[in-house]
């Protein structure tokens, strides 16, 4: 195997194929990237068994060439040293040479370094995916709601299928809920897919996330092709697998109030920021806990005591308040992440009484709702 290639184009793929390695695995060959040279192109991939991640760089691409293959071929050089040899190559320019079988020549300017490999035979197939049941999101729509949603998984293994978002598809939406049964957030927009597909599938949180680093933010359609145990994500030279989560996610549906005894309309930013200065003197005491009442006149009062400490009081004025008065006790925290993640400069917060859930919306658009459950302190 004999090739030359631009030294940005192979960093940025090997960049993006390492969040998928991982060293600590049982399997030693997947401590490597596998690379593949053929007259289109190279092919680097990446693999923990859970994820993984296929870059590809074209020959040419824009009128512009990447790489000259002189002698396809394949290998599997160990990730950490070729990644990090990779990013201090002194020249634009690296030519990777393969010899006597398995040792690999990289040369860039002066520079030469020899590297053992692993025989690419040996590399586990990445799975082979029927794409007859696609459907097509925006990348920046993707983005939006992997991150609206991934912050609410569980980060307790004790119940697995919490650790994933739940993705469901019918009738042409994709409906993407994430709950630790503490908070729960929930995004639905409308996709490109055929009339019939319908799909109930939960992708594991830390999948999502390394995925969101991955996409850039255009608005090309990104290919998702699910099947019984596999979800692939394409965009035009990136595959990424993941595996799915095994197991029923839990009805949450019933979770979510229809009624609410108090409305409040509020700036996102005012609240946010009157939050996070009562969770200052929260953080020592338990859990972070802020205390939220409503006040005559369209005010609410956002407070925190930590008797060690000593107490912060703030009121903030609403849009508007409607419906009875109220005190409630939440977790600093979830109602920042909640509020980071709503894009929206005003919010309608929307409560059924101080022991039960309660919603953060949009006004006027039922596409995001973030929910949250209060902490008993009275």
């Amino acid at each position: 195997m004999k090739f030359v290639i631009q030294r940005d184009k192979l960093a940025g793929s090997v960049q993006d194929v390492m969040k998928a390695v991982s060293s600590r695995t049982t399997i030693p060959i997947l401590t490597g990237i596998k690379m593949v040279a053929s007259e289109e192109g190279v092919t680097l991939t990446g693999s923990d068994s859970d994820i993984s991640i296929e870059s590809f760089i074209p020959a040419e691409e824009d009128g512009k060439e990447n790489v000259e293959v002189i002698t396809p071929g394949s290998i599997v050089l160990q990730a950490r040293f070729f990644s990090e040899i990779v990013k201090k190559l002194p020249m634009d320019a690296v030519e990777i040479t393969v010899e006597n079988h398995l040792n690999a020549v990289i040369r860039s300017g002066k520079a030469e370094f020899n590297l053992n490999g692993l025989d690419a035979e040996e590399y586990p197939q990445l799975p082979q995916i029927e794409e007859n049941n696609v459907f097509r999101i925006p990348t920046d729509l993707l983005k939006t709601m992997i991150r609206q949603t991934v912050f609410a998984v569980s980060a307790s293994e004790t119940r697995p299928i919490l650790t994933g978002v739940n993705w469901r598809l019918e009738n042409g939406e994709l409906i993407c809920v994430a709950t630790d049964s503490h908070r729960l957030g929930m995004r639905k927009a409308p996709v490109e897919s055929d009339a019939a597909s319908a799909h109930n599938v939960v992708i594991p949180g830390k999948s999502l996330n390394e995925l969101n680093k991955l996409l850039d933010d255009s608005n090309e359609l990104v290919d998702i092709v699910v099947t019984e145990n596999q979800v692939l994500f394409k965009t035009r030279n990136l595959l990424f697998f993941s595996r799915l989560l095994d197991g029923n996610y839990p009805d949450t549906s019933r979770l979510i109030p229809n009624e609410s005894k108090t409305v409040i309309n509020i700036a996102t930013r005012d609240f946010l920021q009157a939050i996070d200065r009562a969770s200052l003197l929260a953080r020592e005491g338990r859990n972070n806990v802020v205390k939220f009442s409503t006040l005559p006149g369209g005010m609410v009062e956002i407070s925190s005591n930590s008797p060690e400490i000593g107490k912060v009081l703030e009121e903030v004025q609403t849009q508007s308040t409607e419906g009875e008065e109220l005190k409630i006790s939440f977790s600093a925290k979830y109602v920042m992440d909640a509020l980071k993640a709503v894009e929206g400069t005003e919010i309608t917060v929307s409560f059924t009484g101080a022991m039960r859930p309660f919603v953060i919306t949009i006004p006027e658009d039922d596409s995001i709702l973030q929910l949250i459950l209060p902490v008993r302190t009275y």
